[in-house]
Parts: structure tokens; C-alpha cells; sequence
């Protein structure tokens, strides 16, 4: 198997070439092994490999598995295989290791994966790109002076040059979604409550979080969801499994009522490439004989935001708490990176109260959502609203970073405003995911638009819970996959 051979497979192709015997899965491996030696110094993709286990893991591959001996590359984020490092983008866990497999790696195991190692990610998945302290930044396989984007930066860089046909990833805010946008590939973020969680955890980010794969086509998204959606008894949030097969899914019949919107929920600037890259998937849609009008659900998108920031502060109180717990000293502000630090601070006077209202006003959202889908099945918007940001190009001024040092003396409610100040350059860039995570639905990021400078801009759609079959018969049709 030679390598340009390898980068145009799927992981469908891939797993059928292995169990025709047309090529061993050792052969593979090798190949993507040599790829990654290639093009890791240009892209910075991955961060460790199980050179010596996956080889082995080859040798004795369950070819009866839907995808067996096929390679794959994991998030180094809630993705743990035993004995690997499990750093969360962190200098903090540069020394961490996994003391057991992750729920979600033992079920992709199960459909045949061998993992070759894990990619790069920002500290603890709290920005849309990636350009962590401890391994430096992912760049884009397409224009290397530019983000692939994040959290899942490096699952996208390792997918995008052609390392692995699928890659783990997980999507808190849009980290599946906008390293699809920025990087040209399918990003599907699943229902709240469909995929593994834990051991140890029954949610992710209160349920915003969730894992899942960028993948290069619909059929292997449809195939991984088939493999990956579980009832998971001790989670925190279940949705009913899907009774059929979502790789017969892509070519259902439905009459879809579409609404889409180009106008950011946050009132930021969109530019006119996202304009465009919707508006031509609307004539898409409507050539195929959907119905489709402009219309937008009634939810104040950036006191959204204020609330999903909220969590975020919560969440890295406790976080930093169990870490202090682990190390038995207090963190000083040089042990993590400034937006970590920030958002643990203004987390210190978060209140209960303060918590509980914001997950409250998620729930509100996804009432509007539903009343929403009663009358559109679909919802369509750019994925971001921008292409991808150059290497570096969100990095703070000095005076926002002297801000942030200093946040710990403000008071609570002028420490979120600093907080949503802190992300309101890479808001303004992405701010079109969020939704989806906060009301638990699922959407997926299309690769559907070039824009004039050569780099993609991809297109969301959003469906009701539980509807991923919709977001996969759709995907299917948009992308002309035979």
C-alpha cells in the first residue's frame, strides 16, 4: 500500500481492502505510521504513538469487526488508552498516564480500530483553535500559516494530510465542528447522551460535551455512529438508540421544511464568504426540492453565551480543585495557561445559585429548539464565520493578559464581563456552534464551500435530537456521495 493510495481511502474502503485480504492491516498501519513521520513536522498533529503496540495490535486484528484493523488517531482529551499520556493539552499533566481505556476507546476498539496514538489539543479544550503551551500549535494541512482550528485541531491536521481515514474528536462549543469548517472536513456532533461517557464521570462539561470522529465522508460517519451509539446505564443522559442502521439512513426519503440563517446569534460581523456558502447550499436544497426560508429561533445568543461561560468557570473550579487534590499544593497562575486561570478565578465566586441559572437557561433553549422544529425539520448556518485564523492571530494584547492576572480582584459580575471579553475575538469567528452543545440536538459541518482564498468554509445543519439519520440523509444528498 503506497501512501498516496492510503490518503484517498475511507475508513470503509479501508476496512473492506483488509477483509478481502486485498492488504493486511499490518500494511496499512506501516503506511500510515510512514505518513505521520512525513507530515507530523509540517502539521504538528500528533503528540504520541503506540509505535509498538498498534504494530501488534495489527498482527491480530478482528477482521469480522465493521471497521477491523483500520488505524485511527485519538483526542488527547477524555480519549485515554492505557499507559498513554492523558495531558488534556496541559503542561500541568505533561507526566499524566492513563491508568485504564476510556468507555469510548474500549467501544471503538470493539469495531476493529487499532489506535496509533493521540493529537494535539488545546489546554483542557477551552479554545477553537489549537496552540497549546505544551506541544505547540496544529497548523492546517491546507495552508500551514493557519489554524486547523480546535479543540480537536489535531484530530483535523492528522485527518486532513491524510495520516488516518477517521480521527477522534470531541465537540463542547463546537470543537468537532469548527476543525471541519476550518479544515474541509465532516464534523458530526452527536445527541447529548449518545456516546460513551466516563469510567468515572457520567457527563461531559454538564452534558454540553460529547465524543465523537471527523471522518472524510457520510458513510463513515453513519458506520461509526452505528458502531458507537450505546444506552450507557450509569450516564448521566441517554437517548434512545437508533432502531435501524444509520448506513441505510443516508438514503432515506423525506420531505424536509428548512429554515437557514447567515446573521450571527452574538450580533458579531459575518463575512461574505459564509454568506455565500450558505446561500449556495440553499439553492442546493432547494434544487433538490426542499422547501427552504430565512428564519431563526427566538434566543438571545450572546445571554447564551454568558451562561455557557458560567459553566465553563464552574466546571474549571472543580477541576482545578480535584487537581489541587491530586498534588496536594494550591496551582499558581504559571502552572496553566491564562484563559485557564481566568476562568478558574471568576469560578471561585461563581455561585451555586449563579450554576443552577445557567444550566436553567440552556434547558429554556432547548424548549425554544423544539418549538422551533415544529415547524422547520432542518436548521442552516455557516459553521463559523470566518475561515481559518492565522497561527497566532488570537493571541491576547498585553493589556488583556495584564486584565486576566489581575482578575481575581474584580468583582464577580465584572469578572464575567472580562470573560466574555477574553473570548469574544475567537466568539466572533465561531459563533454559530454553541447552540447545539448547550441544547444537547445533533449537527454536522459540511465541507461545502471554497472560499477565494483557497481556504473551506464549512456549512452547519442542525436537526432535532435524536435526528441524526436526518443529518446524514441530508449530508448525503449536499455532498453527492455515490
Amino acid at each position: 500500500m503506497n501512501k498516496k493510495e492510503y490518503a484517498k481511502l475511507d475508513a470503509t474502503e479501508m476496512a473492506a481492502l483488509i477483509k478481502s485480504n486485498k492488504v493486511t492491516s499490518k500494511e496499512m498501519v506501516e503506511t500510515a505510521f510512514a505518513i505521520i513521520d512525513s507530515e507530523n513536522p509540517r502539521v504538528n498533529a500528533v503528540t504520541h504513538l503506540r509505535y509498538e503496540e498498534a504494530m501488534a495490535e495489527a498482527e491480530k486484528a478482528d477482521l469480522s469487526a465493521p471497521f477491523g484493523g483500520v488505524p485511527i488517531l485519538l483526542k488527547d482529551m477524555s480519549q485515554n488508552v492505557k499507559g498513554s499520556p492523558a495531558t488534556a493539552g496541559a503542561r500541568l499533566l505533561k507526566e499524566n498516564r492513563a491508568i485504564r481505556n476510556s468507555h469510548f476507546v474500549d467501544q471503538l476498539i470493539q469495531a476493529g480500530f487499532i489506535v496509533l496514538g493521540h493529537t494535539n489539543a488545546p489546554e483542557f479544550g477551552l479554545k477553537n483553535i489549537t496552540e497549546p503551551k505544551l506541544h505547540g500549535p496544529s497548523r492546517n494541512p491546507l495552508s500551514p500559516s493557519h489554524s486547523p482550528g480546535g479543540s480537536s485541531g489535531g484530530a483535523a491536521a492528522a485527518v486532513g494530510s491524510g495520516m488516518v481515514p477517521v480521527a477522534g474528536a470531541s465537540d463542547g462549543g463546537g470543537s468537532i465542528r469548527i476543525p471541519s469548517s476550518f479544515s474541509g472536513l465532516i464534523g458530526l456532533k452527536p445527541t447529548r447522551g449518545r456516546m460513551p461517557v466516563g469510567p468515572g464521570a457520567g457527563r461531559q462539561w454538564q452534558g454540553a460535551a460529547i465524543d465523537f470522529f471527523l471522518t472524510k465522508s457520510v458513510r463513515d460517519t453513519a458506520g461509526l455512529l452505528d458502531c458507537m451509539q450505546v444506552y450507557q446505564k450509569e450516564a448521566a443522559f441517554h437517548t434512545p438508540l437508533y432502531p435501524s442502521k444509520y448506513t441505510n439512513a443516508v438514503t432515506l426519503k423525506h420531505n424536509y421544511k428548512i429554515a437557514y440563517s447567515i446573521h450571527s446569534p452574538v450580533g458579531t460581523p459575518v463575512s461574505k464568504e459564509a454568506e455565500k456558502a450558505v446561500l449556495k447550499t440553499v439553492n442546493m436544497l432547494k434544487e433538490a426540492g426542499f422547501h427552504c426560508e430565512e428564519a431563526a429561533p427566538p434566543i438571545n445568543g450572546k445571554e447564551l453565551m454568558q451562561q455557557y461561560y458560567m459553566m465553563n468557570c464552574g466546571e474549571m473550579a472543580g477541576l482545578v480543585h480535584n487537581l489541587e487534590q491530586v498534588l496536594n499544593r494550591k496551582l499558581k497562575i504559571d502552572d496553566v495557561e491564562i484563559e485557564s486561570w481566568a476562568l478558574y478565578q471568576a469560578g471561585l465566586k461563581c455561585s451555586a445559585g449563579d450554576f443552577s441559572r445557567s444550566l436553567a437557561a440552556w434547558d429554556q433553549a432547548a424548549a425554544l429548539m423544539n418549538e422551533f422544529h415544529q415547524q422547520y425539520d432542518l436548521f442552516v448556518t455557516p459553521a463559523a464565520a470566518h475561515t481559518a485564523p492565522l497561527i497566532g492571530q488570537l493571541e491576547h494584547s498585553e493589556s488583556m493578559m495584564k486584565a486576566l492576572s489581575e482578575i481575581h480582584s474584580l468583582p464577580a459580575q465584572e469578572q464575567q464581563e472580562l470573560i466574555y471579553q477574553m473570548f469574544e475575538p475567537s466568539l466572533t469567528l465561531t459563533p454559530y456552534t454553541q447552540l447545539a452543545n448547550l441544547t444537547g440536538q445533533p449537527a454536522v459541518s459540511l465541507p461545502l464551500y471554497t472560499a477565494e482564498s483557497g481556504l473551506p468554509l464549512g456549512v452547519q445543519v442542525m436537526a432535532p435530537k435524536g435526528n441524526e439519520h436526518w443529518l446524514l440523509n441530508i449530508s448525503h444528498i449536499l455532498m453527492n456521495e455515490n
